[in-house]
């Protein structure tokens, strides 16, 4: 297999791939622009914050596996993937504790103003007067909008240091998150108006999807507490920027924040932001899971997508179609044998059945499997005649798909 690193990775990992005889490429200054002109012949990409276009999955005519390394996919064209059989994997969780720790160094700088301070000392001006002025974090009330593992993680540490851990009540979350909520004692509310109103700190936490672009709106400005502090270390665009600004200048909401709306693809330049500039924000460089223990973690997490994916196991994906369960589902016990499938799907192709979804597992022994296939369209006693009158089928049965 040949596998492109379009971004930095842990040499480590790297090198693990190798010496299982893959060729592997790390070539951290490609970019949306030229990415395209690299993926020929390559069989998976890995990026972390470079662009994957459309136009650079219809050129990597051989490519079957692409990796965020990193939990967000935004920057992948998923819709261009899906449409071209391509897997979409992330790795999600492993930076959760370093985009925590931002979060948590962002509410201290907000509330101990110690980026003024710095910048004060290092202009030869003393003004411990001013500076001595915060409010001090223990038992104040935060509220965190996405409770996944960043959200988790934030919680745990804002609970160390003493505060409250507010959120909204969410139907049908899992048994891991309801444990963890009554572990960590989160108080749960019915409405984002009145998780707002409990709120000296809200902090966001929440990918990047149709849903959320914009939801720190002025509606949900305005339900803050004026003087309250608002932590971004999602993503840019969940932030209407000129609300923010206005409820700034209006009732002096603060701002901790790491990303941005049309923050520089690059690792350097010029940026200019009204609102990163802004004397009531301390802002940071997009750097939330840059630590050396988030990266070495999150290279150890795509090597284990991509040892998966070359062993058979798709670990990950987010663009596989899983509410397409077909109709009915076939299982079919049968000999392990070459060609038996092929049979199987002929059968089931003149029948005019589309599979969905299957798989097809060996039992100990290797001398005999069984299939699991979802299909569409009428399964009836016709159909298990068929797949039964193979010679190396054991027997066939059918149930309503799931």
């Amino acid at each position: 297999m040949r596998i492109l690193f379009a971004d930095a990775i842990d040499e480590r990992g790297a090198q693990a791939l190798r010496d299982l005889g893959h060729e592997v490429e790390i070539n951290a200054g490609l970019t949306a622009a030229n990415l395209s002109e690299h993926v020929d012949g390559v069989d998976i990409l890995v990026v972390r914050s470079t662009k994957v276009t459309a136009e650079t999955v219809a050129a990597g005519k051989s490519l079957s596996l692409i990796v965020r390394a990193g939990a967000g996919t935004d920057n992948i064209d998923k819709t261009a993937a899906s449409a071209h059989g391509i897997y979409v994997c992330n790795v999600p969780g492993r930076n959760a504790v370093a985009v925590a720790e931002l979060t948590m160094g962002l509410l201290l700088a907000v509330d101990r103003r110690i980026a003024d301070n710095t910048a004060d000392l290092r202009s030869g001006q003393w003004n411990k007067g001013l500076y001595s002025k915060a409010d001090g974090i223990l038992g104040r009330n935060l509220a965190i909008f996405g409770l996944g593992d960043i959200g988790m993680a934030t919680a745990t540490r804002a609970r160390g240091f003493g505060m409250t851990v507010h959120a909204l009540d969410r139907p049908n979350r899992s048994a891991a998150t309801v444990r963890a909520c009554s572990e960590l004692s989160i108080v749960l509310h019915p409405t984002q108006e009145a998780l707002l109103a409990h709120a000296d700190v809200v902090s966001i936490h929440v990918p990047k999807a149709n849903a959320t672009i914009g939801m720190v709106d002025e509606t949900f400005l305005g339900q803050m507490k004026p003087g309250a502090i608002l932590l971004n270390t999602s993503r840019g665009e969940v932030v209407d920027e000129a609300a923010l600004i206005q409820a700034m200048n209006d009732k002096g909401i603060r701002a901790g924040l790491d990303v941005y709306r049309d923050e520089p693809g690059g690792k350097s330049g010029t940026f200019t932001s009204a609102l990163a500039q802004h004397p009531n924000v301390v802002g940071t460089h997009h750097i939330g899971a840059s630590t050396a223990q988030a990266q070495e973690s999150v290279a150890d997490g795509t090597i284990e997508v991509i040892t998966g994916f070359l062993n058979g196991h798709v670990i990950n994906s987010v663009n596989l179609d899983l509410s397409r369960g077909g109709t009915s589902c076939v299982v079919i016990r049968h000999l392990d044998r070459v060609g038996v499938l092929a049979k199987i799907f002929a059968v089931l192709r003149a029948g005019r059945h589309n599979v969905q979804q299957m798989a097809n597992q060996v039992f100990d022994g290797g001398n005999a499997a069984v299939a699991t296939i979802h299909i569409t369209g009428n399964s009836d006693d016709q159909l298990l005649d068929e797949l039964e009158a193979i010679e190396e089928v054991l027997a066939a049965s059918v149930m309503a798909a799931p």
